[in-house]
């Protein structure tokens, strides 16, 4: 799926507009980890609620732009393995965000 270099840019640059949107989103959705959620390690908490997040978006993202139903075109494993590559990007995007 990915093969496609056009997609691939694209779905790279999806993710680093979800990336930059995170911090304002964390303020608003996460006010309290800790005490609401009971939640010992708040980054590891937000971070996996993120990847899983912007892989939905990112699924979603693809059919439109592909035109493709879910299970013929698009394989989250490669989408995951692109979110991947955004890693640190995506924790210092929630490390700004909790402290």
């Amino acid at each position: 799926m990915l093969q496609d270099s056009s997609i691939r840019k694209s779905l790279d640059q999806y993710i680093k507009r979800r990336i930059a949107e995170i911090p304002s989103e964390i303020k608003q959705t996460f006010p309290n980890i800790k005490q609401i959620w009971k939640c010992d390690n708040e980054l590891d908490f937000v971070y996996g609620y993120y990847v899983g997040k912007i892989e939905e978006g990112s699924l979603h993202y693809l059919q439109k732009a592909t035109r493709a139903s879910a299970g013929s075109y698009v394989d989250t494993f490669e989408i995951r393995g692109v979110i991947e590559e955004h890693k640190k990007e995506l924790q210092d995007a929630i490390k700004s965000a909790i402290n």
